[in-house]
C-alpha cells in the first residue's frame, strides 16, 4: 500500500532549524559520485549514478540512473592528486554527463588531460 506525506516545512527533532520542503527537493543534488579515475576506474560511492565510463586519459562520463528533465542541469566537480582542473562545460545529455580532468600546462591557458585519483562530481536540476 502506497502512502503519501504532505508537509510544507521540515524541522529537526527539537522543533528547530526549519527548512521548506521545496528547498530540499529543488536544492539537493540529484546525482553525485566519488571515484578513482587512475588505472582501473573504481567508484567509491555514488547516488543515482548507474556507471562511470572511462573514455580515455582524463575523460569520463557519468551515466545517470534517472534522467534529468533537460540537458541544462548544473554540474560541479573537483579532483585530487595531480589534478587541478575539472572541465564540466560540455557533454550534457539528459542521461549522462561527459567531462575532462586536466592540469594547466602553460601560462597561456593550455591544459594537459590527466587521470585523477580522486574525482568528485555533483549534478543539480529537475529530474524527468
Amino acid at each position: 500500500m502506497a502512502s503519501e506525506l504532505r508537509v510544507n516545512t521540515l524541522k529537526d527533532a527539537a522543533g528547530n532549524n526549519s527548512i521548506a520542503t521545496s528547498f530540499v527537493a529543488g536544492g539537493s543534488a540529484k546525482a553525485w559520485v566519488n571515484f578513482n579515475g587512475e588505472s582501473t576506474l573504481s567508484v567509491r560511492d555514488s547516488l543515482s549514478i548507474s556507471s562511470v565510463t572511462d573514455n580515455g586519459t582524463g575523460n569520463y562520463t557519468n551515466n545517470f540512473s534517472s534522467a534529468f528533465a533537460a540537458a541544462t542541469y548544473n554540474t560541479t566537480g573537483a579532483g585530487g592528486g595531480n589534478l587541478m582542473y575539472l572541465d564540466t562545460s560540455y557533454g550534457y545529455t539528459t542521461s549522462a554527463k561527459t567531462f575532462r580532468s586536466a592540469y594547466p600546462s602553460s601560462t597561456a591557458g593550455n591544459i594537459t588531460l590527466a587521470d585523477a585519483n580522486d574525482v568528485n562530481t555533483s549534478h543539480h536540476g529537475d529530474l524527468a
